[in-house]
């Protein structure tokens, strides 16, 4: 399986927990699937903060989203709403990180994805338009029902400036 590519596509990023459980990605059965999720999730946090952390919490299952990660997400946040948007394919810092619709994202297994797979972890990968490194998605899987978790993320690290906030463009 290394090195394989999962293409997700969604046709529209969900605006609130209840839209989210009914689009046919949330059964978590594909941790490609949870993990384009939690990007869609990452998106709506500037618009509707409490919505998007409902959502995480969804996704990462019985673990739930702690007190330090929901800090550390708003501090992500302060300055960049835009960080999210750049893992959907056609985003850039040229064009503002605006995505092509249907939003695509190409999310993949590298060598060593599976190194605790055993254990019941997949680390997923996802290129950003304005990174030159892809960032690590890991999942956990719930053996008796199937489910695919969100464990950790490293998603909303900093990227290249939108043009429309460099001041140097």
């Amino acid at each position: 399986m290394a090195n394989t590519t999962y293409t997700i596509i969604l046709q529209k990023l969900p605006d609130s927990l209840a839209e989210m459980q009914a689009m046919p990605e949330a059964d978590l059965k594909d941790p490609a699937k949870t993990a384009a999720l939690a990007i869609a999730a990452f998106c709506l946090y500037p618009k509707n903060k409490d919505e998007a952390i409902k959502m995480l919490e969804f996704l990462s299952g019985p673990r739930g989203v702690s007190a330090y990660e929901k800090q550390f997400i708003a501090d992500r946040f302060r300055d960049k709403d835009y960080v999210p948007r750049s893992y959907f394919a056609g985003a850039t810092p040229d064009n503002n990180y605006e995505p092509s619709t249907p939003y695509t994202l190409n999310i993949f297994e590298n060598p060593y994805s599976r190194d605790n797979f055993n254990e019941g972890y997949l680390t997923l990968h996802v290129n950003s338009g304005g990174a030159d490194s892809a960032r690590q998605i890991k999942l956990r899987t719930k053996p008796s029902t199937g489910e695919w978790f969100l464990w950790e993320q490293f998603l909303l690290a900093d990227i290249r400036k939108p043009v429309e906030a460099d001041p140097w463009a």
